[in-house]
């Protein structure tokens, strides 16, 4: 246990994946006993949308089992890439998914059917829609608490569930009412756009860490924060700062620079203080300095800058 009363995160993080095949799988048995039933386009729509849904969790489950291995020979930088790495997968099968959906909107839009038994179908969408709210909130949380990118993939897939699943509601209430039954069709038209943008926006962000993006500003600046919250006693400058993020853990690198005459155990133990700052502000990030003497300032660079600044010029 990581305090003596809560789990540790790994074990936080599979459980949350487990609840969304769970829950994912449920649903999918549902909604397809209910598109078969009623004949609605948008409720089988769905049913894929949840099947993509349950993909997506299969994948994050066994990420975020991977991402917590311990750095081996092979991966030294340890494995927690590997959930960017699930997003992006998460990413692509919802854009697969949207592209199905919108074929099959179309070709039922041409040639409409006959809808029945209505009021079952508008029951298990609505019985959809609290389950992947409770569940998506639930994941959403576990989320935040452990920084698992594979986790906000998933627990954003069930959010667009929720939504979309909330418009089909509304359309199969329309087609009981009006007798319209193109209304499906349209609805499951507009599932399909909003699934095209939770993918194209899943995969925007899992293309960044993968490509080694740098953190954000807030936490660059918060770092720099660190740097000169450690004081001017002995340190001069610093340059070379280098930031990255994989998976829930984050990688800070840098050159700091020391006063002539700093002794190598003074400046290793102000090496260790800010490594532990930077830790704090950001969540026990993996940080590596360098250290250098004070001749490597030349003025006018961003070293000679970071002097002034940190001895309060």
């Amino acid at each position: 246990m990581a305090d003596g009363l809560s789990p540790p995160p790994p074990v936080v993080k599979q459980r949350a994946a487990a609840l969304s095949v769970v829950s994912n799988s449920t649903l999918i048995l549902l909604k397809v006993v209910a598109g078969t039933i009623t004949g609605s386009v948008a409720i089988l729509t769905e049913a894929v949308h949840s099947s993509i849904d349950l993909i997506a969790s299969i994948v994050a489950f066994f990420s975020v089992r991977k991402a917590d291995v311990p750095a081996d020979e092979d991966h030294r930088y340890g494995h927690e890439k590997i959930e960017n790495v699930a997003a992006a997968i998460e990413g692509i099968l919802i854009l697969v998914g949207s592209a199905a959906i919108t074929f099959e909107a179309i070709r039922r839009l041409l040639n409409p059917g006959h809808l029945q038994t209505l009021g079952f179908g508008i029951a298990v969408v609505a019985v959809s829609i609290v389950v992947n709210l409770v569940v998506s909130g639930i994941i959403g949380r576990k989320a935040r608490a452990t920084e698992s990118p594979a986790l906000e993939g998933d627990a954003a897939h069930l959010r667009t569930d929720a939504l979309s699943s909330a418009a089909v509601m509304v359309g199969l209430v329309l087609v009981k009412v009006t007798g319209e039954t193109w209304i499906d069709s349209v609805v499951a038209l507009g599932v399909a756009a909003v699934i095209l943008s939770a993918g194209v926006r899943i995969l925007r962000g899992s293309s960044r860490v993968l490509v080694d993006h740098a953190l954000p500003p807030e936490e660059v600046d918060e770092i720099r924060r660190a740097i000169e919250a450690v004081g001017p006693e002995g340190v001069v400058g610093y340059h070379e700062l280098r930031t990255r993020r994989a998976g829930s853990r984050r990688y800070v690198d840098l050159h700091v620079q020391f006063r002539a005459g700093t002794t190598l155990e003074a400046a290793h133990r102000t090496a260790h203080e800010l490594q532990d700052l930077i830790g704090e502000r950001l969540r026990g990030a993996d940080v590596l300095i360098h250290l250098e003497p004070e001749d490597r300032v030349r003025p006018g660079d961003e070293l000679a800058r970071s002097a002034a600044r940190l001895n309060g010029d």
